[in-house]
């Protein structure tokens, strides 16, 4: 047995800008220094797909490490650093139970395909608004997607999306691990405790809105004996709104970067929404977002690897599913593919993603919807990437296209083929 310290790994230098834009071969590189794992300035960083599945499983020994990225961002004793240790994914155990099972009835596939309709008419009305400019930046139109189908879902008003988006767009950096945006970040909890604060007051005064629960009428629901505190609601409705916007957004920006290289499925991507759900799957396979914390709460030895306790280690579920040791033809885009080794985008384990199914089906009705009107998307300039030990993905990406009209008889509002 090894201690990881004593091993010869390569070093993977993932605050840089340049191993943001192209991360694949720097991996490629670790991975032939050593099968499975790398150093990096804030600890260990798993590179193999099969160690990735196998350690992200060990919740009995490894936990979240959201307390380690506090430590490394000096955000202790900071309401982000409270937030990011309290709120559901930083929790462990029963405490973690507790709301998971309060929560996951409202997040089931039947839940999230009753949602359809108001993602729906949510993109087809920001495409009315959008299309006729022929040109755009891709990832600025993306990002009112999913924060106006979130204020729809809650009951909060549209006229609070310009301040929501801002401090969302601070929030996403919050896994970058660079200490340089933690102004940014408080600024950004004190706008976002301040919204959830006052929707909750005016939601208990006036009672539940009208017609079927929303999704703050059930979550009040669950408040009181046994349920969520206070603090806990707040900071669910905080992480609902950071979480649903950083991976729609993002992934649906990477997806379209993909298509406009590839036209022919772009185009089938108008007429064919189960072709659109094949996409999805390969574009979160190709690449997506997410770079999983986790710190070990014992000593874990793996593969004859002795990781001491205490130990950072980062899960580049973003592209990991890019290693040719799990996935044939990794390199090749290819939406028909059959899966056998699936991407882990959404997490594994105890922390695996309740969101996932509307998320899924949010990317899916926008993919759908944006290629029936944006027709012959070109790029218009270069992108540029976000950090990539947070949540990565492109930061900016402009676009021409020609703009076409909603196809006859059906609107895009009640088209669902």
């Amino acid at each position: 047995m090894q201690l990881a310290s004593e091993l010869d790994l390569a070093h993977l230098a993932m605050e840089e800008p340049a191993f943001a834009a192209d991360p694949f071969p720097q991996f490629a590189a670790a991975r032939a220094r050593h099968p499975w794992l790398a150093k990096a300035s804030f600890g260990y960083v798993v590179t193999e797909y099969a160690a990735v599945k196998d350690l992200l499983a060990m919740d009995d020994q490894l936990r979240t490490g959201h307390d380690g990225v506090a430590e490394i961002m000096g955000a202790k004793g900071t309401e982000w650093g409270r937030f990011l240790v309290e709120q559901i994914l930083g929790r462990t155990g029963a405490d973690h139970r507790r709301m998971r099972d309060l929560l996951a009835p409202l997040f089931t596939p039947r839940v999230a395909n009753r949602h359809r309709p108001l993602m729906q008419t949510t993109i087809a009305a920001l495409l009315d608004e959008w299309a006729p400019k022929g040109a755009f930046d891709f990832e600025e139109f993306a990002s009112y997607f999913p924060i106006t189908v979130m204020c729809s879902l809650i009951g909060a008003s549209p006229e609070a999306i310009p301040r929501l988006r801002s401090s969302l767009e601070a929030l996403g950096l919050a896994l970058c691990l660079d200490p340089a945006h933690l102004p940014a970040m408080e600024q950004a909890m004190a706008t976002m405790n301040a919204f959830v604060a006052q929707l909750v007051a005016e939601r208990r005064a006036r009672g539940p809105a009208s017609g079927e629960p929303d999704l703050l009428d059930l979550l009040l629901e669950g408040h009181g004996e046994g349920g969520l505190t206070d603090r806990e609601l707040a900071d669910l409705l905080i992480f609902l709104f950071v979480a649903g916007y950083d991976t729609s957004k993002n992934v649906l920006t990477l997806t379209m970067r993909l298509l406009i290289d590839r036209p022919d499925a772009y185009a089938r991507c108008a007429s064919d929404k189960a072709f659109c759900s094949q996409v999805l799957e390969e574009s979160l396979r190709f690449n997506n977002t997410a770079t999983i914390p986790r710190q070990a709460s014992q000593d874990v030895v793996y593969r004859d690897v002795l990781i001491p306790a205490g130990s950072m280690l980062f899960f580049p579920v973003s592209v990991i599913t890019r290693d040719p040791s799990a996935i044939p033809d990794a390199e090749t885009f290819r939406p028909e593919r059959r899966h056998d080794n699936r991407h882990m985008a959404f997490g594994r384990g105890a922390h695996l993603c309740l969101g996932r199914y509307i998320a899924l089906a949010q990317i899916e009705e926008g993919l759908h919807l944006i290629a029936q009107r944006l027709a012959e998307p070109k790029l218009a300039g270069e992108p540029a990437w976000r950090p990539f030990p947070g949540t990565w993905g492109i930061h900016g990406l402009p676009v021409s296209f020609r703009p076409a009209p909603w196809p006859q008889p059906q609107s895009a509002a009640a088209a669902d083929a």
